[in-house]
């Protein structure tokens, strides 16, 4: 790091290290091996590619630093993009930048053997930052309507960038402890579905074919602990933006005018009846109206309002069954309000649903027990309703992918918690989830832990084998 906070130029860095780990302030870095319940025992298979990584922890803590407090909106990561393949190309990685806008590619080949995919995505989101960590976000950027909005790493994607360089940096530096070609995967745009614009840009043509993909995410559960599950992993998310019509007029005399405001308030109701009374129990759905925007001041009745929706689903039959009905509520309010036009309803987003390959899967869970740990891998009771557009490289490839998440919330906000109960009962309340202007991993043992999952993981295809005597 540089005395103004900003990261040191990448061509200066040594090859296969990080920041100078003197610029940490002693004491800032929790040593992995004191923390409980996420203390990481000795790896097996994995544990030639992770000599050295303890030296590496320090840089690892500044870069994640820097990233967190310089957080850029999907598309928009240019800064953190330029960091990535500065520290790729130090590393000694083949890089591309730019694909798909402003997603960075490594290729490491290193001897014959299997291609595999490793992911980390980079965008942030329109959060306002209220952890008070001293190097919390104030930064803002201009999102896609031309506002300016505070900007905050709060699902952790700085997190993921970290690690993955991590990983790469052990990788390069232990190239005779494994053979095969590693593809790391920087993408942008995670929040609104940045993966499609990297296939678009010729991604299977360009690189290396992956026989696996492999990709995790940092979540509220204690450090030390990861899950994963065959299977549907990750909920279907589509996004609509919905636009009302009325008629505007005086607010002391709305028998005049057609008000969007009720109207939008009749169909916010409605749309809670969708989950409720229109999917079985037994299904799993969400139905969020997260924006809702209308007016200019208390005494004016506006034209317009709208709506911003999100839906998740874990089957396509529920999904089609849930995009007709919100289809038909609004029509259906509109028209019972005496909307003078019909509403318009335009897709935003979609991200299918995240799909685990049984076999693959077990691999995976097999090496990263390994290498933390009998108790600390768990298989998901069912599937989150997050969303991710991970799965677009594997389906796009037409090869198997795993996808986990790894816990990075501070042990002691679970005192006295069975780890076994937060399968069925979830997390507690007190417990800044993803997306939360409080979410905030805690770095010291969250960062190796990410990093030993992904070189785990890799490292059941990339084993170097033994020569015959």
């Amino acid at each position: 790091m540089t005395t103004d906070g900003t990261l040191a130029d990448p061509a200066t860095v040594t090859p296969g290290t990080f920041a100078d780990p003197a610029t940490v302030t002693p004491g800032t870095f929790a040593d992995p091996a004191t923390v409980t319940p996420g203390t990481l025992p000795d790896p097996v298979t994995v544990t030639p590619l992770l000599s050295g990584l303890d030296e590496r922890l320090p840089g690892l803590l500044a870069l994640y630093e820097d990233l967190h407090a310089h957080p850029e909106l999907s598309f928009q990561e240019f800064r953190t993009a330029g960091v990535a393949a500065g520290l790729l190309r130090a590393q000694g990685w083949e890089v591309t930048e730019g694909v798909g806008r402003t997603g960075v590619v490594g290729v490491l080949a290193n001897g014959p053997g299997p291609v595999v995919l490793l992911r980390a995505d980079m965008d942030a989101l329109p959060v306002k930052e209220e952890t008070g960590l001293p190097y919390a976000s104030t930064a803002t950027g201009t999102d896609p309507d031309g506002n300016e909005v505070p900007v905050m790493h709060a699902c952790g994607h700085d997190m993921h960038v970290t690690c993955l360089l991590g990983a790469t940096a052990q990788l390069a530096a232990h190239r005779d402890a494994w053979s095969g070609t590693v593809v790391a995967v920087f993408q942008p745009a995670e929040e609104v579905g940045g993966a499609p614009a990297m296939i678009e840009d010729g991604f299977l043509d360009r690189f290396p074919r992956a026989e696996i993909c492999l990709g995790q995410h940092v979540a509220p559960a204690p450090v030390g602990f990861l899950g994963t599950r065959p299977g549907p992993v990750m909920a279907a998310s589509d996004s609509l933006r919905v636009t009302l019509f009325g008629r505007g007029g005086h607010g002391s005399s709305p028998e005049t005018a057609v008000d969007p405001v009720v109207m939008a308030a009749a169909v916010v109701m409605r749309l809670q009846t969708v989950v409720s009374r229109e999917i079985g129990a037994s299904q799993t759905a969400v139905v969020t109206v997260g924006s809702l925007h209308a007016g200019t001041k208390e005494n004016i009745i506006p034209d317009t309002a709208e709506l911003r929706i999100n839906i998740r689903s874990t089957t396509p039959a529920v999904r089609d069954r849930i995009l007709a009905a919100v289809t038909r509520i609004v029509r259906a309010e509109a028209a019972a309000s005496g909307a003078p036009k019909e509403p318009e309803i335009v897709p935003l987003n979609s991200f299918p649903v995240t799909v685990n390959d049984g076999p693959a899967t077990a691999r995976v869970q097999s090496a990263l027990t390994e290498a933390l740990g009998e108790g600390r891998v768990f298989t998901l009771p069912q599937v989150i309703t997050g969303s991710e557009d991970f799965g677009v490289f594997g389906t796009a490839l037409g090869v198997p992918s795993v996808f986990w998440h790894f816990g990075g919330a501070d042990p002691a906000l679970y005192a006295g918690i069975d780890p076994d109960s937060l399968l069925e009962d979830g997390l507690p309340d007190t417990v800044p989830a993803n997306h939360s202007p409080h979410f905030a991993p805690v770095p010291g043992p969250t960062i190796p832990l990410g990093v030993t999952a992904l070189l785990a993981a890799a490292a059941h295809w990339l084993v170097k084998e033994t020569p015959d005597a």
